[in-house]
């Protein structure tokens, strides 16, 4: 989305001009759930001024009880009128980084967080970290009473259209949607799995990436629903169908100039393109946890449904961890294809960008580019071509997370402590549930 450097001033023109209602101050907390609190107008002077205060005890992963008082300081660039909601006022939206009572940014903010790596990155001489999501989502049929089915909303495939794509006057609306609110929306299509579908928008900076991720979100679920539909992001929402994933495409620029671009080098890419990759190699297994949160997220990291599940790149095959698109120059870029739109944005931009500083600190180099199917690879020769399996659980990539103080280091200590203990929590509720899978499996035999 185009960025407006707004001041208070312009901001309290527009809410008398729209006649807007309501002010909606988005966050996001540690696990990467959208949060708000929705003032008034009438409190707008409070909100401009940092004054907003909030319960952050009641927030997952951000303080305890004795210590719960937390403010919202919006960043007025994200400005916004949501299109859809005027039937009792407009309203308008600001993302708010978190701030503690004595003026200091708070440690648990992924949001403030993300902004510190960034000053990292500067610091190495690079100006900006430029993020393009491809996030994918399924449609689920809702029932008579609004609750949620497991009836997908069509039986399409890859870039079918109706009447076999069903969700297209959905997709559409969507869509229009977003391009009200400023997004420069490149294509949507119906992807391979039923009812699935893909909406790509322009690459932005790293954190106005992750803001129009968390609005693409919002935006998403509000008009599903308004066609009697729910918008799920989960990973892998059913057995036997594709999972969903957020591929992103990456690329660091010093001023206007795309460093991962050398018209001599290798492939045309820099040796700076290289050394990131080699970080994004080096710490692969360790960001996984990050990059793929839930315990669903590995469901979708299995063979046979196009999505990673070794670490190795390559500059055409699809099957590795890691892919350079065909285009150069100033469109120059990496593509992580193992994220999954469960991911916390914020979090997941943060270890990435964290990763690949690291292979140009320490000057890592990338293993050889694997150019074959690796699926059909045997293990001798996968091991043979320095190619490592991602986790296949999050316990796994929870315990690969704790041993690499490089992405410790990207997370802050605040946050490494309660994702760690929240994805604990989660791993160990899912083993102690017993599955359908395992009634029908066992309950007759044993």
């Amino acid at each position: 989305m185009p960025k407006v450097d707004y001041t208070g001033a312009d901001i309290k023109k527009i809410v008398e001009k729209e006649n807007v209602r309501f002010l909606r101050l988005m966050f996001t907390d540690i696990l990467g759930t959208i949060k708000n609190v929705e003032v008034p107008v009438s409190q707008i002077d409070k909100v401009l001024e940092n004054k907003m205060m909030f319960d952050g005890s009641s927030i997952e992963g951000f303080v305890r009880i004795e210590e719960s008082d937390m403010c919202l300081y919006p960043d007025l660039s994200t400005w916004m009128i949501f299109p859809w909601e005027a039937e009792h006022g407009k309203v308008g939206r600001l993302i708010c980084n978190i701030y503690t009572p004595d003026g200091k940014p708070f440690l648990g903010d992924p949001r403030g967080n993300l902004k510190r790596v960034l000053k990292e990155m500067k610091k190495q001489g690079f100006t900006s970290f430029n993020i393009g999501p491809e996030p994918e989502f399924f449609l689920f049929k809702l029932d008579q009473n609004g609750e949620i089915t497991t009836d997908l909303n069509d039986k399409g495939g890859y870039f079918d259209f109706a009447p076999t794509d069903l969700g297209e006057n959905c997709r559409r609306d969507i869509v229009l949607e977003l391009e009200k609110l400023g997004f420069e929306v490149e294509a949507s299509h119906h992807e391979v799995g039923p009812g699935q579908h893909e909406i790509d928008f322009k690459y932005a900076d790293a954190i106005e990436a992750c803001d129009n991720i968390q609005t693409f979100k919002l935006v998403v679920r509000t008009i599903a629903r308004k066609h009697g539909l729910h918008a799920t992001f989960m990973p892998k929402p059913l057995f036997g169908i594709a999972g969903s994933g957020m591929h992103c495409n990456m690329s660091l620029f010093d001023g206007k100039e795309n460093v991962f671009y050398d018209k001599k080098g290798e492939m045309e890419l820099s040796q700076t393109a290289y050394q990131f990759l080699g970080g994004l190699i080096e710490h692969a297994r360790a960001y996984t946890a990050v990059c793929n949160p839930l315990v669903n997220s590995y469901k979708r990291l299995v063979p046979g449904y196009e999505a990673p599940v070794y670490v190795a790149w390559s500059g055409h095959n699809r099957s590795p961890l890691i892919r350079v698109p065909e285009s150069r120059g100033v469109s120059t870029r990496l593509e992580l294809r193992s994220v999954d739109p469960s991911a916390n944005p914020y979090l997941a931009i943060a270890v990435l960008l964290a990763a690949g500083l690291d292979g140009i600190k320490n000057n890592l180099t990338p293993p050889p580019a694997v150019d074959r199917n690796i699926y059909v690879m045997t293990e001798e020769e996968r091991h043979a071509a320095q190619i490592h399996d991602l986790p296949s659980t999050i316990h796994n990539a929870i315990k690969v997370l704790r041993k690499d103080q490089v992405m410790i280091d990207a997370l802050g200590q605040h946050i490494f402590n309660n994702f760690v203990q929240a994805k604990k929590m989660e791993w160990a509720s899912f083993r102690q549930t017993v599955s359908d899978w395992e009634r029908e499996h066992y309950l007759e035999l044993y």
